[in-house]
């Protein structure tokens, strides 16, 4: 299967990352059914996706898009509250809470919904794709893609792919991600460690700038400024991990 095969992409969860992950795939052109629990969860998603901050009036507002590819987008979306609305997707995205736990139940439950040769692809920020995917039968047409926030802005997606990931599956979503303009790298899948390339390094930076912080070798200010103007970083270590207690990342 190619992307251009793909009618149907299933979001299974909405909420900041599953909405963003849905309106960057009906920007491209691809249709979108989100399911979450509840009819007002679905509505809350649909009311961010369009004129939350990085929803898509902003983009239209920011010249990204125009009003019309905008309207275009929205007739591609829909949402429901039944896992079995999902059933004919051809690629399901899941972006529930990271709860290893959950997660596997989900996966389990479509595993016997979902046609069997739909892909799954996980938007896991680091649990290991091969434990995930002992909950499902597919384990071929099972991988990580981890979106970073906010997914609609953002270029990043890291393809993780286990032990018994095809190729195949390993194309098709860097076809998805191409289709959408974002950057896509591929990533083996290891339990050795939470995350995997890019929150790694940054756990990294971070946990390096609060030693420096610690031994008083430089401010938290200077410690930014050294970042930003010495690697033209966007945003310095510290600042970064303030903005993900804010809810930015």
């Amino acid at each position: 299967m190619n992307a251009d095969q793909i009618e149907l992409i299933g979001v299974m969860g909405g909420g900041v990352m599953g909405g963003g992950i849905a309106q960057s795939c009906v920007a491209a052109g691809f249709n979108v059914r989100v399911r979450d629990l509840t009819d007002e969860l679905n509505e809350k998603t649909r009311e961010t996706m369009v004129k939350g901050r990085f929803g898509l009036q902003g983009a239209v507002e920011r010249g990204k898009l125009t009003q019309e590819q905008v309207n275009a987008a929205l007739t591609r979306l829909s949402f429901t509250t039944e896992v079995e609305e999902l059933r004919d997707a051809d690629l399901i995205i899941e972006a529930v809470p990271e709860d290893l736990d959950m997660k596997r139940k989900v996966f389990a439950e479509l595993d016997g919904v979902i046609k069997p040769e739909a892909v799954f692809a996980s938007n896991t920020s680091g649990f290991s794709i091969a434990d995930l995917s002992q909950a499902v039968s597919r384990k071929d047409r099972f991988a990580g893609m981890h979106w970073f926030s906010p997914a609609f802005v953002m270029r990043l997606i890291e393809i993780i792919h286990g032990p018994d990931t095809s190729e195949e599956t390993i194309q098709l979503l860097e076809q998805v991600g191409a289709a959408m303009s974002k950057e896509t790298i591929r990533v083996k899948d290891t339990s050795d460690a939470y995350g995997f390339v890019a929150n790694r390094i940054y756990f990294a930076a971070v946990a390096e700038a609060r030693k420096v912080m610690d031994e008083e070798i430089a401010t938290v200010d200077d410690i930014n400024k050294a970042m930003r103007f010495g690697f033209n970083w966007p945003a310095g270590p510290l600042e970064m991990i303030a903005g993900a207690r804010k809810g930015w990342q």
